[in-house]
């Protein structure tokens, strides 16, 4: 089984290549540099609840994922919720998943971009799910300021250009 994750920018699809036992996709679209990214997302085989989801520094899937290193934050900034203005880049919050293991999700980020050279550009990084709820920051303790306490990474893919095009779904 195969977790794959598309990004459709300028009718340019980004792939990535993946790392784990989930099935499904997730589509980061962003049509020009001054516009948010918005990600879709479909994927199965996670336990119910919530998981964080977030974009981590390293194209390295190695170690259960733990080659990918730290959240992806070129401002050096402390783990935050997705609408704050005090948070690493990668941290897209969390992914809901129903009884059966399924997940439907849509985010709009405004901090990465897929479009420029920018250092927020997330090309080249990682996407990690974890294992448990990202308390966005507001845990009380060092890790939950470092990785918003989501555990384990359960599932990872390195974010690289694709050599094919296609339309926007």
């Amino acid at each position: 089984m195969k977790f794959s994750i598309d990004f459709y920018v300028k009718k340019r699809k980004r792939k990535t290549i993946c790392k784990n036992a989930l099935t499904g996709d997730v589509i980061f679209r962003q049509t020009n540099p001054e516009d948010p990214v918005e990600i879709t997302g479909v994927i199965s085989g996670l336990s119910p609840g919530f998981h964080g989801f977030h974009v981590h520094q390293n194209p390295d899937l190695s170690d259960n994922c733990k080659g990918a290193g730290p959240h992806f934050n070129p401002e050096q900034l402390t783990h935050g919720a997705p609408h704050e203005t005090i948070r690493h880049a990668g941290d897209l919050g969390n992914i809901p998943v129903d009884p059966s293991g399924f997940s439907t999700f849509q985010l709009t980020d405004r901090k990465i971009t897929l479009c420029s050279d920018s250092n927020l550009q997330i090309l080249g990084k990682s996407i990690v799910v974890h294992e448990k709820e990202d308390d966005l920051g507001k845990g009380g303790n060092e890790e939950s300021k470092k990785t918003g306490n989501a555990g384990a990474r359960v599932a990872c893919c390195v974010i690289e250009a694709a050599s094919q095009y296609l339309a926007a779904p």
